[in-house]
């Protein structure tokens, strides 16, 4: 289009008395152009399209909201339904003119990338698998906007204590922290309010603190005020779960550990093409700088001390060294725990491995004393490998039971082991065999099924093994020459008076 400023110099040099073709050579513009804007008199004409289309736009509202905002949706109905050929931008920008979005969600305020203004925090759970058993667990990370490195760690269950954990290590790794850090609204360390109105719990402010930063929530609904983060977990899902295998939770870890510290971190990032490390030792004078030492986070149990000297923490015992056997106070880390009496520290513990329980911990540097703690739990895989190894069938109605519907395992395989000890092995083969069909879990039903098996009378029940040698025993010979035992106690138990 030619612009209305040069239309009119074209025209009035026209007036002047310059030939059509001196015009075009000089404006440099086609003779026909020329021509034809002379016979315009230099004004923009005013055309119409033919194929102009008349839309009604309470139409156009109404199937926009019948369609949940959504502009493709809605150029399809038109299309196909109300038989209106319209274009899709042309769609759009009616619907952005009369403010048929209006009631859509804003887009987050954006915030300029500048060195050491903010990292980003955020946690997101996914199913794995170790060693084929699957678990459900939750991924922390930790992420530097500006120079993009990261921390990441995976937990069982994340609380607040997980969270100090979290940090603590992560923001020590790294030796810089950054002055605000963007969370969403979760109440591990919002108290009240929202977004900008929320009040962070007193707590965790102050443990922020001591690292120099505050906790700042986005508004909700804008997960995009931390994109960095939401980025970061979507490579964990796409780079660091495939291909990769774990057989505990501590191996997750440590690959966890070298792929975002080392491999990302050492990785060119997509657009820029920059390293994240190398941009954080630029971004390192802009950072807040940790403390030399900064006390790592623990709670305080107060636990019992049973008769042999151990309290229960989390399913374990720990051994207490001495004969007293009053309360005592328990210091729990991310990594150890500490007991104390009177101010007195009687241990440092290791933590066991992540799924270990009914463990029997000494201290550092003692070794485990002799005894048991009281009612401790006992373990039920002998019994396990005995019913297994004495028919696949039972194996079978193991690996049903156990997946399907038994609540308290231990307990279960016990009442199974008895009644196994009890009956012969042909009954309860069959007895089993009847419960995997009717998919019975119940003890006192599989005993009835045992009961039920016996009293049909269509079971022939071994004959007991007699040891032919038993006369040549020692035993045997020695108890021969004993004096005959009197048995006429039980007559007059019995009142069974008859010689």
């Amino acid at each position: 289009m030619i612009e209305p400023d040069k239309r009119k110099a074209i025209y009035l040099l026209h007036k002047e008395g310059m030939g059509i073709r001196e015009i075009s050579r000089h404006i440099n513009i086609s003779t026909n152009t020329v021509t034809a804007i002379i016979g315009q008199a230099g004004e923009l004409p005013q055309t119409t399209r033919k194929d102009k289309i008349d839309i009604d736009m309470e139409l156009v509202g109404r199937v926009y909201h019948q369609c949940d905002s959504r502009v493709q949706r809605t150029h399809e109905m038109l299309s196909e339904e109300h038989g209106i050929d319209i274009g899709y931008s042309t769609l759009s920008r009616i619907i952005r003119e009369h403010g048929f979005g209006k009631g859509r969600k804003k887009r987050c305020h954006q915030v300029p990338d500048e060195p050491g203004a903010e990292m980003q925090h955020d946690t997101s759970p996914y199913r794995v698998k170790f060693a084929s058993i699957p678990v459900l667990i939750q991924g922390s990370l930790l992420y530097f906007r500006y120079c993009k490195v990261r921390y990441l760690k995976f937990y069982r269950a994340f609380d607040r204590f997980k969270m100090k954990c979290f940090f603590h290590e992560a923001l020590t790794f790294w030796g810089y922290a950054a002055p605000d850090c963007i969370i969403d609204n979760t109440n591990l360390a919002r108290l009240a309010g929202t977004g900008k109105n929320a009040v962070i719990n007193s707590e965790m402010a102050q443990f922020a603190k001591q690292f120099g930063f505050e906790f700042v929530c986005h508004e909700v609904g804008h997960a995009n005020r931390k994109a960095g983060n939401e980025r970061g977990f979507y490579t964990v899902e796409t780079n660091f779960f495939p291909g990769r295998e774990f057989d505990s939770l501590e191996d997750m870890n440590h690959q966890a550990l070298e792929w975002a510290t080392v491999r990302m971190a050492n990785r060119p990032t997509t657009k820029t093409r920059l390293i994240p490390a190398k941009v954080f030792e630029y971004e390192k004078p802009y950072l807040k700088k940790l403390p030399a030492y900064i006390p790592a986070p623990y709670l305080m149990l107060t636990r019992g001390t049973d008769q042999y000297g151990y309290a229960s923490i989390n399913g374990n015992y720990y051994w207490i060294p001495g004969t007293n056997r009053d309360d005592v106070k328990v210091l729990l880390y991310a990594n150890h725990l500490m007991i104390y009496r009177n101010r007195e520290l009687l241990g440092r513990y290791r933590m066991p491995k992540d799924g270990v329980k009914n463990e029997l911990i000494c201290p550092e540097g003692q070794e485990k004393p002799p005894y048991k703690p009281k009612n401790r739990k006992k373990p039920t895989a002998r019994e396990e490998n005995v019913l297994r190894s004495a028919a696949t069938e039972i194996g079978d109605y193991l690996d049903f039971a156990l997946k399907n519907g038994v609540k308290q395992k231990h307990r279960f395989i016990r009442g199974l082991y008895g009644l196994y000890r009890k009956i012969a092995l042909e009954v309860f083969i069959k007895t089993v065999r009847r419960a995997l069909t009717y998919r019975i879990t119940d003890i006192r039903t599989i005993e009835r099924i045992a009961t039920l098996k016996l009293t049909a009378g269509n079971v022939q029940l071994p004959l007991p093994q007699v040891d032919q040698q038993l006369e040549k025993r020692a035993s045997y010979i020695e108890g021969c020459f004993a004096d005959e035992v009197d048995l006429t106690v039980y007559d007059k138990i019995t009142g069974n008076n008859d010689g």
